[in-house]
C-alpha cells in the first residue's frame, strides 16, 4: 500500500515538473515567434484580433516540439533530486528493486509518448491548418498599417504604395502604382488590361476604401501607346478586392495526417499536396509525427542509468547520462530530415527506437543484477 502511494506521488511529481518545463519553454519560444507574427499587421494589413488568433493557434505547434526535451529535463531533475536527498532509500530498504522503479518511469514515458502522438498526429496539424485558413478567409484587410512614410510598400499583389507623410488615417503626397489591373474601375477603359498610376496630394484611409484628393490618374492600356491622364478633385478607391502576399495555402506541416497518408496509397492522385517533393517533405513530416514520439521511452531508459552505482566513472556521471539522452534526441532530429531522401537512413530511423530501447533495457538489467549479486 505504501509502495503504491509512493509510486503515485512520483508520477504526479514528474508530470507536474514536465508540464511546468513544457509550458515555460513553449511560452518563451511563442513570445519570440509572436513578435515575428506582428508582420501580419504591419506588412499584410490583418486586424489585431486575427493576429492574436493566428499566434494562439501556432502555440500548439511549438508545444509539440518541446515535449521530448521537457520530459527528459523533468525526469532527469526528479531522479537527481531523489538521489541527492536519499529519498529512494525508503524504497530500496522496503524491498523494492531498482528495475521496478525503472518500469514505473517506462510506463509514464509511454503515456507521454501517447500524449505526444495525439498532439503531433491530430491536434497540431488541425490547429496549424486552421491558422492558415484564418489568413485566407480574412476579408477585412487594412492598408493603413502597411503604409510607411517615404518607403515603398508592396504588401498587396500588383500594388505599390508610397506616401510622404501619415497622421492617423490621413496621408499626404501619395503615389500608387497598379500593375495588375486591380483598380480598373478608375480607368476610362475598363475592358482592356491597364496599368494605372495615381498621384494625389492628400488622402484618407477608411476601412474599405481609400479617398484621394487633388491628383492625377495615368492609365496605360495594353497595346496602346498613348496614356490616359485624368485629373480629379476627389476619388474613392474600393479596397475590398485587395489581396496581400501572405501565403494562404496550407504547408506540409499544416496538412492533416490522413491527407498525407492518402498520398502514400495514391487515393487522391489529383491532390496537389501529393505532387512535387513527396519523398523530401511528406515522409519526414509523417516520421516526425509518428516515429519521433517513440524516442521518449529511449531517453527514459538512458536517464535510468543514473541508478547504476558509478564508482567514480565519468561515463556514468549525471552530465554524461544527460548528454547521452540529448544526443539521442539530436540524432532523431537530424536523421529525420533525410528519411525522405535515402532509403537506408529511413529504415535505420524507423527501427532505432525499438533497437535502442531493447539494447539499453538489457544493459540496465545486467548492470542492476550485478549490483544485487555484489551486495
Amino acid at each position: 500500500m505504501l509502495q503504491n502511494k509512493i509510486y503515485h506521488n512520483y508520477i504526479i511529481e514528474i508530470f507536474k515538473l514536465f508540464l511546468v518545463i513544457l509550458f515555460s519553454l513553449a511560452i518563451i519560444a511563442w513570445t519570440v515567434r509572436a513578435v515575428n507574427f506582428l508582420d501580419l499587421i504591419v506588412e499584410s494589413g490583418y486586424p489585431v484580433f486575427t493576429y492574436f488568433q493566428y499566434s494562439f493557434l501556432n502555440l500548439f505547434g511549438i508545444l509539440t516540439k518541446f515535449i521530448p526535451l521537457s520530459f527528459l529535463l523533468a525526469l532527469s531533475i526528479f531522479i537527481i533530486r531523489q538521489l541527492q536527498e536519499n529519498e529512494l532509500i525508503i524504497l530500496w530498504t522496503s524491498g523494492v528493486k531498482k528495475i521496478q522503479v525503472i518500469h514505473l518511469f517506462l510506463f509514464l514515458s509511454l503515456f507521454i509518448s501517447l500524449f505526444h502522438l495525439i498532439f503531433s498526429v491530430f491536434i497540431t496539424p488541425t490547429a496549424l491548418n486552421k491558422s492558415r485558413k484564418l489568413l485566407g478567409n480574412e476579408k477585412i484587410i487594412s492598408i493603413l498599417p502597411t503604409l510607411k512614410i517615404q518607403q515603398f510598400s508592396d504588401s498587396f499583389k500588383g500594388l505599390t504604395f508610397i506616401v510622404d507623410d501619415k497622421f492617423e488615417n490621413q496621408i499626404k503626397n501619395i503615389f500608387l502604382h497598379d500593375k495588375s489591373n486591380i483598380l480598373k474601375n478608375i480607368s476610362s477603359d475598363r475592358e482592356s488590361e491597364t496599368s494605372s498610376t495615381i498621384i494625389a496630394k492628400t488622402g484618407i484611409v477608411e476601412e474599405k476604401k481609400l479617398v484621394l484628393f487633388n491628383g492625377l490618374i495615368i492609365s496605360e492600356s495594353k497595346g496602346n501607346t498613348q496614356n490616359d491622364i485624368i485629373k480629379f478633385e476627389q476619388i474613392d478607391i474600393d479596397l475590398r478586392n485587395l489581396e496581400n502576399t501572405t501565403i494562404k495555402q496550407p504547408k506540409i506541416q499544416e496538412t492533416s495526417t490522413l491527407r498525407l497518408f492518402s498520398c502514400i496509397y495514391n487515393k487522391f492522385s489529383k491532390d496537389p499536396i501529393c505532387k512535387g517533393g513527396f519523398n523530401e517533405e511528406i515522409l519526414p513530416t509523417l516520421n516526425r509525427r509518428m516515429v519521433l514520439p517513440l524516442f521518449i521511452p529511449v531517453i527514459t531508459l538512458i536517464s535510468s542509468l543514473l541508478f547504476i552505482k558509478t564508482s567514480g566513472r565519468i561515463y556514468y556521471s549525471k552530465v554524461s547520462i544527460f548528454a547521452y539522452s540529448f544526443l539521442v534526441l539530436l540524432y532523431a532530429e537530424l536523421t529525420i530530415r533525410y528519411t525522405g531522401i535515402n532509403e537506408i537512413i529511413k529504415n535505420v530511423f524507423l527501427f532505432s527506437p525499438a533497437a535502442l530501447a531493447i539494447f539499453i533495457y538489457i544493459f540496465l538489467k545486467i548492470k542492476l543484477s550485478q549490483e544485487t549479486k555484489n551486495l
